[in-house]
Formats: C-alpha cells, structure tokens, sequence
C-alpha cells in the first residue's frame, strides 16, 4: 500500500494536468459543511496537486493541507499561489504534528483510503474539537459511458497483466456504497450522512492514456507490461471506438461530526 501511493508524485505535472475536478454541486455541498463562513480553519489531507484545495481556498478558508509527495506538493503551492491563506505542508499525515488549536474541518479526498487504517480516524478526530465537521471523498469507477469498450477492454488487462481475474466489469452505482462503521468506532464521530455525485468526462486517446499513467496499479507495473497494456488499449479505442471513450465516476462526499470524548456526543450534533 505505501509503495502504491508514493508512486502518484513520480507524475505529479500529468496528475495535474488529467485527474478529474470534482462536480461543482459537491464542492458547493462541503462548502456549507466545512466553510459556512470565510476564516474557517481546514485541514485537508494528501491534496494532490490541490483539485480540491484550489474551490476551497476561493471560498476564504484558511487551509493546512498535508501532501506527502514533495512534487505534488510543489505543484499544489504554484495552484494556491494566488491564495496566500492557504498553505501545503510536506509529510506523510500519520507522522505529521498536529498543530496547537486544531481546525474546525478536516477534509480527505479521495484519499482516506491510503492512510494506515490504525492510525487514520482516531488522529483526525484528535484535529477536531468536538462538533468539529470531517469531509472524506470517495471516487469509484463505475458501469456507464463507453459501456461497451469497458467490457471490451478487460481483455487487455486479462492478455497483458499477470493476475488480471476473467470477466471483471464495472458495477452499478446502485451497488456502489462507502461502509462508514469504521468513523463510528469507539464513539469518536457521530452517524454519517453521504451525498452522491455522477460525472460523465470524455476522453481521446492520448487523454485517456494518460489518465491511465496516473493511477497507481498501471505506474507499479514493470514498464514492458505498462506499454504493452497501454498499447493494446489505445489501440482498441482507435479502432473500434473512433478515437474516443466517455468514463463515468461516482464520487461520495461522506460528511460526520466529531463527537465527545470516548463517545460522550456533543449537545446538539448527535
């Protein structure tokens, strides 16, 4: 797991460049959570290259945001330049010192899941005060778009990519659903509620190759089964698919309040 997500700032200008933005609605759905008025202080955790930061920091926010990759890190700075409130710290977030007075929200997008499970909730619950607001972001791939190069493509993953099992696919969004038990253990975060939103984005060729060069699985590869993946695959869209695929994403915003002590709710937030 360590391995995988240090491989995301070995292409910290691509991720920049390609990742999706998420969906206006969203970012103005955990602004009234996490900023409902300008100065709030936000910690946010493993930004990227700032997808979020950036919305966040032209709500006024006075943002902590927590990178560990240095060149995400640096590239996330040139984004908030024109926000001096906001500022990106170097360090893998279990490591790093929580600072004296803490924050009023804490936000992980697409990111909770790479942290270390032992570590994760109990260390961002001590950030908090209680009543304070925690934000995480889930992404998942889901069926829709070019539903038939989908199904087409798990043949590439299958010739080229030892391990690939038969006759994977999509799921539905319906299936789709984020278990939120763990924030709830040992009482130090209240019942969560989730918010759901689909975007479509279309891809040529290069653009969607190069989305594929961002993500973890496919950047781990030996670079000989990466090509020959990537390959197969652009050659597939090109051929069959007319130089162009849509993908279709789900992200969960999953918004819960810190509660008291070892499980002690705070008046009026339980």
């Amino acid at each position: 797991m360590a391995a995988l997500r240090d491989t995301f700032d070995e292409a910290a200008e691509l991720y920049d460049r390609v990742r999706p933005r998420y969906p206006a609605a969203l970012v103005e759905e955990l602004a009234g959570h996490v900023a409902p008025s300008p100065g709030a202080r936000v910690l946010e955790i493993g930004p990227g290259t700032g997808q979020l930061t950036v919305p966040l920091a032209e709500l006024g926010c006075r943002i902590t945001a927590v990178e560990l990759g240095p060149h995400l890190a640096a590239v996330a700075r040139r984004n908030l330049a024109p926000h001096p409130r906001a500022r990106v710290e170097v360090a893998a977030f279990e490591d790093w010192p929580l600072p004296e007075g803490g924050f009023d929200a804490a936000v992980a997008a697409t990111s909770f899941h790479w942290l270390d499970p032992e570590v994760r909730v109990r260390k961002l619950a001590e950030a908090l005060p209680p009543g304070g607001v925690l934000a995480l972001i889930a992404t998942h791939h889901v069926a829709g778009g070019s539903a038939d190069f989908f199904a087409e493509v798990q043949r590439c993953y299958e010739r080229h990519v030892p391990g690939t099992g038969p006759g994977q696919v999509l799921p539905d969004e319906a299936e789709v659903s984020t278990d939120t038990a763990e924030l709830r253990r040992d009482g130090l975060f209240g019942e969560a509620s989730t918010h759901r939103y689909a975007q479509e984005i279309g891809y040529s060729r290069a653009e969607y190759l190069d989305v594929l060069r961002t993500y973890s699985g496919h950047r781990a590869l030996p670079d000989g089964t990466r090509r020959a993946l990537l390959e197969a695959i652009g050659a597939l869209i090109d051929e069959r698919h007319g130089g162009r695929v849509t993908k279709r994403y789900l992200h969960e915003l999953i918004v819960t309040i810190r509660q008291g002590c070892f499980g002690s709710a705070v008046p009026g937030t339980a």
